[in-house]
């Protein structure tokens, strides 16, 4: 059976869609994320995702191949850790339909299977609720708590830290 959704890398002709969906999704995506808005910050994405320490992945839903939303495994460390930290949005009217589910299970698996990783981990501010219920339902644990974290929006805002290991 095919799956709902497809991942792939983003591109530069994905510029419009992709600001587009940015802009309506501000009141969804605020306090927790400050996604690329305009294009220099879109051409900064693509350029700082195609490192060797940086794996980018949009969802798409193949009905229709409507961007749905973004998984990004950043910070990769090889040698002994094999790790990368991950960071995803999903963009307006796609949200609790199951979509960003799929797509991380397969962002896992790619992370495990194709890039060798051992461990995954996201950091999740706990007022969202839903990021936190995506995790969950992929088998993420939860490792701890980091007061004043991560500094998004001009603010260093507490986080939980949640990870998956590969099996």
């Amino acid at each position: 059976m095919r799956q709902p959704v497809y991942l792939r890398p983003p591109k530069s002709s994905d510029e419009r869609e992709f600001l587009a969906s940015v802009k309506k999704s501000g009141a969804l995506h605020s306090p927790w994320t400050l996604p690329p808005s305009t294009p220099e910050h879109f051409r900064a994405y693509l350029e700082r995702m195609s490192t060797y320490e940086n794996a980018a992945f949009l969802v798409f839903r193949h009905a229709d191949d409507c961007l749905v939303g973004v998984f990004n495994i950043t910070n990769i460390v090889r040698g002994a850790f094999q790790s990368g930290y991950l960071g995803y949005y999903v963009f307006a009217g796609h949200e609790r339909q199951g979509l960003m589910r799929k797509g991380l299970e397969a962002v896992v698996r790619f992370a495990f299977r194709n890039l060798k990783l051992h461990r995954l981990e996201a950091n999740i501010q706990p007022t969202n609720v839903a990021s936190i219920a995506l995790v969950k339902a992929c088998g993420f644990l939860q490792e701890g708590y980091s007061p004043r974290y991560l500094k998004i929006n001009g603010r260093w805002r507490d986080h939980e830290r949640w990870a998956i290991l590969a099996p």
